[in-house]
């Protein structure tokens, strides 16, 4: 809270003084009970026995700093007035923030309910310009805790989506995206925010993380308060699973020079679409995509022919470079190159006719992903089809565009042979370039042809790339490699091997698959350093369902909050005879910080040092000691005679809960069904022996774990288990019914030029 006078901070006192002006400056020129006063000062049976002299000595203190204003005697100035039962801020609502805010707030909601959400931004935009922080932060540091104050920042909040909404309506997805993460992360139990996330990174082509924003959102309110999401925020995620065409903006209106209306996209239509067939999405953002569903006799006659006013200029209205004729330009752009290999025993014995279908069916899918991500399929011929970003209006995302919609092109299309059989099957190679290429018309209404040698580049690596896999040009790479993850490969002359959508893309809630469990996994660990109750968590999954990865989510969420737990990882050896104390021994060295390449010298001073700082008493420490030194050898054991490996393991045990003590622990323990059971007897013991101490434990480990000990964690309290599938990849059948039905749908739309029902 802050008073001004002049542009000058005015003097207010100490906690009750301010906390006294900030109550009454929440109910201006109203009388206030002193009773209410004395609650709001001091709550329950805390107030001294002298709370109202205090409260008293407050009020003359605050009339003493606003009388010694230039402005004191003028008509308009603030006055602490004393008014039974109690005291009143007389004051000028336009001297308070606070007004001005709901004032800004609602000629900004007035402004969107009329559909104008440009002016409604600028109110929006000026009203939460007024915030600094928190209302009243000041007291609220102080544990004060009024409902005013949880009004007054509601009001904030509802100020803040109306904003986001308003931004949507703008199509500026992209730029409120980071700003809107923010909020929600702060409030998840806001669904009318949740929702916005979900419609804004839908709109950025994001649809799996808008769909992981709905799970961490429905885990929040299942958890919290057990409630299912409300029906608006349900409706949503059905939309955004059957891919609502309602969800997306219309089509951005005309660009000046442009004759009837849809100049961006008619230009389009020239470039890639036979005269009377539908064109192809405007290229403002990804999901803007309205089809055009008029029949060839709806459409204006003349919409397609230039307007003479721009020629010598491309049709993005910039001038022609010199030496060009009419009709001719250059645009950088960013080509994805697709082959489909239909498995020739799909066809179910009806000869090429079915084969044709399904490879025509494929067509059909490879288009409607690359229009998805604001691309342009320019060729399709057999089994190979060509799309173009950037080919209207070059932009700097259309990489990063380019190779997600080849990594949505794989995942429809590739079938996996999961067995490895050898059998014949479908498969899809996919590549990725970028590169400068020309447009040329020949005629006022020809199709224009596109040119360049990185179309016959990208045709030439197309034959080399292995199947299921999606290749990139080093220049794509560095464009994407902020959004994609990537794997490099020496075996192909494009390196780049694009994975999947980096984790950090997420709405910092990890992958996509995972979204769910390590959301949950993160409230644990929240629970146990809040709570201080140890928990011991098993992943048990199949190779491949993503065990050691949300291991690795986990430790990064971790390793990330400030003065957050302490997180030590180590896997279990897949070697017959392995030692039970190799992965206790690997714990360890984290903890002390030793490594492979430190002297025994060196391990031994390490733990020394360490150990110093847990063991109170020099005796102890001096008997844990050498119990703890195997530890810094696991691949031997204990000297005969002089101790058993159920020795050094309790000495580490207690060593680990002391630890424990002083910090809290994350313990990460990869492929755990290859430890001994020696081994996890003493994880087991670990947590059980924790008593309330801050530990948390993690273990991931294939099936064989459970058969082998069947009521590992089970029984236990603050134990679970975490069960991972593998994610489920399309089949041959599923592939022939899908094309077919791309097929027949499609059949159907060129007959009655509206979507099949």
């Amino acid at each position: 809270m802050e008073v001004l006078d002049d542009g000058r901070p005015v003097g207010l006192g100490g906690a009750k003084q301010r906390a006294t002006l900030g109550f009454l400056l929440l109910h201006p020129n109203k009388v206030v009970p002193t009773s209410r006063l004395l609650s709001a000062l001091w709550e329950g049976d805390e107030a001294p026995v002298t709370a109202r002299k205090i409260l008293q000595n407050a009020v003359y203190g605050l009339r003493g700093a606003l009388a010694s204003g230039r402005g004191a005697n003028g008509p308009a100035a603030p006055a602490l007035l004393t008014r039974p039962p109690g005291y009143m801020m007389r004051v000028d609502p336009e001297q308070v923030d606070l007004h001005h805010f709901h004032t800004l707030a609602g000629r900004g909601r007035d402004r969107l309910a009329a559909g104008a959400p440009e002016a409604a931004v600028a109110l929006l935009s000026d009203a939460l310009a007024l915030w600094r922080g928190p209302a009243l932060a000041d007291l609220v540091e102080k544990d004060v805790a009024w409902p005013e104050l949880a009004a007054v920042e509601s009001a904030r909040l509802d100020a803040m989506e109306d904003y986001v909404e308003a931004q949507l309506a703008c199509g500026r997805h992209h730029g409120i995206l980071a700003e809107l993460e923010a909020m929600v992360r702060a409030e998840p139990l806001r669904e009318r925010g949740c929702g916005q996330l979900m419609l804004a990174l839908y709109r950025c082509g994001r649809q799996a993380d808008a769909l992981s924003v709905y799970s961490r959102v429905r885990t929040v309110l299942v958890e919290s308060l057990g409630l299912e999401p409300g029906h608006g925020l349900q409706a949503l995620q059905q939309r955004i699973l059957t891919q609502d065409p309602t969800l997306l903006l219309p089509r951005a209106p005309a660009r000046p020079g442009a004759e009837g209306g849809d100049g961006a996209r008619d230009r389009l239509v020239l470039a890639t679409a036979a005269p009377g067939e539908p064109g192809t999405p405007d290229r403002g953002t990804p999901d803007q995509r309205t089809p055009d569903r008029r029949t060839p006799d709806q459409r204006t006659p003349d919409r397609n022919r230039p307007d003479p006013r721009s020629a010598g200029r491309g049709t993005d209205g910039r001038e022609r470079p010199e030496g060009r004729g009419p009709g001719t330009e250059r645009r950088q752009v960013s080509v994805v190159s697709v082959r489909t290999r239909i498995a020739s025993s799909l066809g179910g014995g009806a000869g090429d006719r079915e084969l044709d279908d399904l490879l025509d069916g494929a067509e059909l899918l490879v288009r409607e992903q690359i229009e998805r991500f604001g691309g342009v399929v320019t060729a399709a011929i057999g089994s190979i089809s060509v799309g173009l970003f950037g080919l209207d209006a070059p932009h700097q995302d259309d990489p990063r565009q380019a190779v997600l919609a080849a990594l949505a092109i794989r995942d429809v299309l590739d079938v996996p042979d999961p067995a490895d059989t050898g059998t014949e099957r479908s498969t899809v190679h996919v590549v990725v370039t970028t590169g400068e290429v020309m447009l040329r018309r020949r005629g006022r209404d020809a199709v224009p042809a596109v040119f360049g040698d990185i179309l016959d580049e990208s045709q030439e690596l197309l034959c080399e790339s292995p199947a299921g896999e999606v290749r990139v040009s080093e220049e794509v790479h560095r464009a994407s490699e902020h959004t994609v993850r990537y794997r490099r490969s020496d075996a192909h002359a494009l390196e780049w091997q694009a994975v999947a959508v980096r984790d950090d893309q997420r709405s910092g809630a990890g992958d996509g698959e995972l979204s769910v469990e390590l959301d949950v996994l993160r409230g644990l660990v929240k629970r146990t350093r809040q709570r201080a109750v140890p928990h011991l968590v098993t992943v048990i999954g199949e190779p491949d369902t993503g065990k050691t990865r949300l291991l690795a989510e986990l430790r990064r969420s971790v390793t990330e909050e400030p003065d957050g737990p302490l997180v030590l990882s180590a896997r279990a050896s897949g070697s017959s005879g392995a030692s039970p104390l190799a992965v206790p021994s690997r714990l360890l060295a984290a903890y002390c910080g030793i490594v492979r390449e430190d002297s025994p010298e060196a391990a031994r001073a390490a733990l020394e040092h360490a150990s110093r700082d847990l063991y109170r008493s020099e005796a102890v420490r001096e008997r844990r000691l050498p119990l703890l030194w195997p530890l810094l050898d696991p691949g031997g054991e204990p000297a005969p005679g002089t101790m058993c490996p159920t020795e050094v393991l309790d000495a580490w045990r207690e060593f680990l809960l002391l630890a424990v003590q002083r910090r809290p622990l994350v313990l990460c323990l990869d492929d755990l069904h290859l430890s001994p059971d020696m081994t996890l007897d003493a994880v087991g013991d670990l947590v059980e022996s924790a008593g309330e101490g801050p530990l948390f434990v993690i273990a991931a480990a294939r099936p064989e774990l459970l058969e082998r000990r069947p009521s590992w964690a089970g029984g236990k309290s603050h134990t679970m288990t975490v069960t991972l599938a593998r994610p489920e990849r399309i089949t041959n059948e599923q592939l022939v019914e899908f094309l077919l039905s791309a097929v027949r749908n499609e059949g159907l739309h060129r007959l009655d030029g509206s979507p099949a029902c």
